[in-house]
């Protein structure tokens, strides 16, 4: 049987980077976009789409809640890819936001790409941040010192450990 925090976890899925990374750029852009494709586009699309996946499943698994603002996960979710980002599903987006741009270059698609980035930023900064250090105290400060928001392959403090 299928528990009800899976139903909740594919709802927020589509309902949030669904609509982000793939309902927009289909319905919005691809119609207007050249019929020029450009195969090296499927690059970022394709990695993108495989970080989003592993993010969303360790919200699942690790953090044992959603995506979504209204049912997050329980945990801090430090492990899999957040471990050298503070926000890879936020990375896996744009990824494949770039990938629909290059793979049908696509100026719109890349400007509407960077439109989602800088919203993004400005979401982890001034709303997610400040709940995760409410929420998750010194696990969260630790985690912060450790960690990069964006992405890097090393680790900032190694002596932290969240």
């Amino acid at each position: 049987m299928v528990s009800a925090m899976f139903w909740k976890a594919v709802f927020a899925f589509v309902a949030l980077p669904g609509t982000v990374a793939f309902a927009v750029p289909v319905i919005f852009f691809l119609p207007r976009a050249p019929l020029v494709l450009d195969r090296l586009g499927a690059v970022p699309l394709l990695l993108g789409v495989t970080l989003l996946l592993s993010t969303v499943r360790e919200f699942y698994v690790a953090g044992r809640g959603t995506l979504a603002p209204w049912s997050p996960p329980e945990e801090l979710v430090t492990s899999g890819l957040y471990g050298f980002s503070r926000n890879p599903m936020y990375v896996a987006v744009v990824l494949v936001l770039l990938g629909w741009a290059a793979l049908f270059h696509s100026s719109a698609l890349l400007l509407y790409a960077v439109f989602v980035a800088a919203a993004f930023h400005l979401r982890v900064v001034f709303g997610e941040e400040p709940w995760l250090e409410r929420t998750h105290g010194d696990n969260w400060s630790r985690y912060e010192a450790q960690v990069s928001r964006w992405l890097s392959p090393f680790k900032r403090n190694r002596e932290a450990t969240p």
